[in-house]
C-alpha cells in the first residue's frame, strides 16, 4: 500500500558529485522521517543521513559537510545531494520514511528497494 522507490544511483567518480531521489507513493497521511542509511559489501547496513518532518537533520559523521538531505513534502519526496563522494561511500543506499497511512493507525516504517552507488577513484 505504501511504496518507496528510489532513483539517481550509479557510477560517480571520486570528487564528483550525484543526486540520489526517494518518492513516497500509495495510502499516506502524514511522514515524521525521511532518510538514508547504505549498506557496504560485507557490512552493516548505517544510517547517512535524516530530516524530520520540521526540517531538522543528522548526518553521519562520515558524509557530514559532503552530503545535503533535505525534503520536498508536497511531493513526498527526500533527496540525498552527494558532494565529493569518496570511494569508501560505495554502498547500496535505501530511502526510509515513518508514515501514517491513516488518521487512525500508527507510524511504520518503510524501506525502499535500495539503488547502487559506485564511487570509481
Amino acid at each position: 500500500q505504501v511504496q518507496l522507490a528510489e532513483s539517481g544511483g550509479g557510477l560517480v567518480q571520486a570528487g564528483g558529485s550525484l543526486r540520489l531521489s526517494c518518492a513516497a507513493s500509495g495510502l499516506i497521511y502524514s511522514i515524521n522521517v525521511m532518510g538514508w542509511y547504505r549498506q557496504a559489501p560485507g557490512r552493516q547496513r548505517e544510517l547517512v543521513a535524516d530530516i524530520t518532518g520540521g526540517g531538522r537533520t543528522n548526518y553521519a559523521s562520515a558524509v557530514e559537510g559532503r552530503f545535503t538531505i533535505s525534503r520536498d513534502d508536497a511531493n513526498k519526496m527526500v533527496h540525498l545531494q552527494m558532494n565529493s563522494p569518496k570511494p569508501e561511500d560505495t554502498a547500496v543506499y535505501y530511502c526510509y520514511a515513518e508514515i501514517r497511512s491513516t488518521v487512525l493507525s500508527a507510524s511504520r516504517d518503510y524501506w525502499g528497494k535500495g539503488t547502487l552507488v559506485t564511487v570509481s577513484s
